[in-house]
């Protein structure tokens, strides 16, 4: 298996175990958010969705290993805290500290390390829209 894919999938279900962070997006946590036909988000503020990742080998001796980088994409927007960066900032610090350093149990691979590497707050093209980006690489062990 895909090592990016299976830790993905450690990750997110993290992320829909930690309260910290459910009480910000309750379920609204997805690979890609659902969207209308032409390309409109339909789901409500605040949500979690997946950014970009990238994987490169990291093999050493007789081990085979990735270094995998994952974005996690922090989306609020409306009034209340949601009206400036506060929430955003708030949910970003959440994921933060539901992922780093913690040893998820991957099937295929083994995951040896999760480090967080940054939080950014974004302007989005839409004022109303805040974006936060939290940027975690892995190390992992592959078969």
């Amino acid at each position: 298996m895909d090592a990016s894919f299976e830790l993905l999938g450690a990750v997110f279900a993290r992320l829909r175990a930690t309260s910290a962070v459910t009480s910000y997006v309750g379920t609204r946590i997805y690979d890609k958010a659902p969207a209308d036909s032409e390309g409109r988000v339909t789901v409500p503020f605040p949500y979690i969705s997946c950014g970009p990742s990238t994987s490169i080998p990291d093999d050493y001796d007789c081990l085979y290993g990735e270094e995998v980088t994952i974005q996690i994409d922090i989306w609020s927007s409306g009034p209340g805290e949601a009206y400036s960066t506060v929430q955003c900032r708030k949910i970003c610090d959440a994921v933060k500290r539901a992922l780093h350093d913690v040893d998820l149990t991957l099937c295929v691979n083994a995951l040896v390390s999760l480090q967080w590497e940054l939080t950014r707050v974004l302007s989005d093209p839409n004022p109303a829209i805040k974006h936060g980006v939290v940027q975690f690489t892995a190390t992992i062990e592959t078969p």
